[in-house]
């Protein structure tokens, strides 16, 4: 563990805040925050956290730094992030087991977020040569109109312990590209990835001559949060968490009439019908179920399957389930690790029993494993007879609600009946049921696959939801274009002053 820690410059006790490799800061009346191992519930490591005080360093150098970055050609600011990039390939083990230790995924979906984050500075180098606007046919002769894309400012990003590391990659390496500076405020569950990242990202710039592009300042919601969501000098937030706290944040900053990102809940679910290739579904369903202990924003939550395939699908679950390895996630056969926190434990527990007063069956699963440690469960599959309240919350945990349904329409309808609408999909080989679900009147979600689970989302593809999942988008795409301010631009090149409209004023 020490080795692993040294190498990513990861102290006993560590500092909270950063603005570049010189610029780390302690206050001395900063709280203490400790970092647990959820698999054996041990330390880690402490944190001091940042207070006002430090806040304003950070904002002040974070906007310092945006009046001048916001002058530097987008390929050359694509430079810094590729460089970003090549520093994490060659951190890419250490980092990823790290992911593993703090936040408790498999090593291999450790590995995979790591990977994501070289990902999409690829993606954001491209992008740097490729900041678009459009030229557009003025009704007026000798005019010429057209729009370009200017830097916003500083980007307030706030991620969730569950991708500690990606989430804020797809963020900065885009906000970067395009000009804008970045305080990061990461959960407080997983900051020791926060720091690990920052001292790769802090080392980068100062080889560029750089600092204040990528900043850190871990401190709670009440402390640093606040003032971030009330800073007038950060006219954008990106907030990946819950929805209670996702509809504070939007009032908070709309007050202001900044600007959010919000990626929010979700309650995903798969609709597998008696066209559908059963062997495949079982494997995508697994996956999206247990994948880091169903801790995943795109976890999937709820099957909806026709009748007359229910009996063989379910067996084929149960008999699955019952295979999983449970245990230490950087043990290479462990298909699971631990909850985050024990608090998930009672939450899941608590969910389970909702669902039974409701009629639900446990068909396996759905324990605690305290011989493993204290925030070990077994994932669970619950057969309902309707889809009730406890199936329309999110509970950030491995429980599959099982539903039936007679018609392609009836399972439409139980699929968006839920406040949330982030990922989807459908398993067939119905050309005709897959674009139904496809179509408008299919589901309701930022994302529908077919014949792919809800999990794993690419880099290349906008990510986000609809509904209570909050409408943001991050990632690829057009993505881009939230971390920049559009200008429409007039150009008359002739001697006369024609209106618009053909107006004639004063002639």
């Amino acid at each position: 563990m020490k080795s692993l820690l040294d190498r990513l410059n990861i102290k006993p006790v560590n500092a909270g805040a950063s603005t570049g490799v010189d610029n780390w800061y302690t206050d001395k009346n900063g709280k203490e925050l400790i970092s647990y191992n959820p698999t054996t519930g041990e330390p880690i490591a402490k944190i001091i956290q940042a207070t006002a005080e430090t806040y304003e360093k950070v904002a002040s150098e974070a906007q310092n730094a945006f009046l001048k970055w916001r002058h530097v050609p987008a390929p050359k600011r694509g430079e810094v992030v590729r460089d970003l990039g090549e520093a994490l390939r060659q951190l890419k083990e250490p980092l990823g087991d790290l992911v593993t230790v703090e936040m408790g995924k498999i090593r291999a979906e450790g590995h995979g977020e790591v990977q994501e984050m070289i990902d999409i500075c690829d993606f954001a180098v491209g992008q740097s040569r490729m900041l678009y606007g459009l030229t557009m046919h003025s009704e007026r002769a000798s005019h010429r109109m057209y729009e370009q894309w200017h830097p916003l400012g500083i980007l307030g990003l706030v991620t969730a312990f569950n991708f500690p590391v990606a989430v804020w990659s797809w963020n900065s390496a885009l906000a970067a590209i395009c000009g804008d500076t970045v305080i990061w405020k990461p959960s407080s569950y997983t900051p020791l990835t926060a720091i690990a990242v920052t001292h790769i990202a802090n080392q980068v710039m100062a080889d560029h001559g750089l600092s204040g592009i990528f900043n850190l300042t871990i401190g709670s919601g009440r402390d640093v949060g606040e003032l971030m969501l009330n800073d007038k000098r950060v006219p954008l937030v990106s907030f990946t968490g819950s929805t209670s706290v996702g509809i504070h944040v939007s009032e908070t900053v709309a007050k202001r009439f900044g600007k959010t990102i919000l990626e929010l809940g979700g309650n995903n679910a798969i609709i597998v019908t008696p066209h559908a290739d059963l062997e495949m579904a079982t494997r995508a369903i697994l996956f999206g179920a247990v994948g880091t202990a169903g801790q995943r924003c795109t976890s999937t939550r709820r099957i909806i399957m026709h009748k007359s395939i229910s009996k063989d699908l379910t067996q084929r679950l149960t008999n699955a389930y019952k295979q999983i390895r449970i245990g230490d996630p950087l043990q290479p056969d462990t298909l699971m690790g631990p909850l985050v926190v024990n608090t998930s434990v009672e939450e899941m527990m608590d969910a389970l029993n909702k669902s039974k007063q409701d009629g639900g069956e446990v068909l396996t699963g759905g324990e605690m494993l305290p011989n493993l440690g204290p925030n070990f469960v077994s994932p669970a599959i619950v057969k309902m007879p309707a889809q009730t309240e406890i199936v329309k919350t999110e509970t950030f945990a491995p429980i599959l609600y099982l539903l039936e349904y007679e018609t392609i329409e009836e399972a439409i309808h139980i699929h968006n009946d839920v406040p949330q609408g982030l990922s989807s999909a459908i398993f067939t080989d119905s050309m005709r049921e897959a674009e139904t679900f496809l179509s408008v009147g299919g589901s309701d979600c930022g994302i529908a696959n077919v014949n792919i689970g809800t999990s794993g989302a690419e880099i290349g593809g906008a990510f986000g939801g609809e509904k209570e999942t909050g409408g943001g988008r991050e990632s690829g795409s057009d993505a881009w274009k939230v971390y920049m301010r559009r200008q429409t631009n007039t150009i008359n090149w002739s001697k006369d002053l024609p209106l618009a409209q053909g107006i004639k004023f004063g002639e």
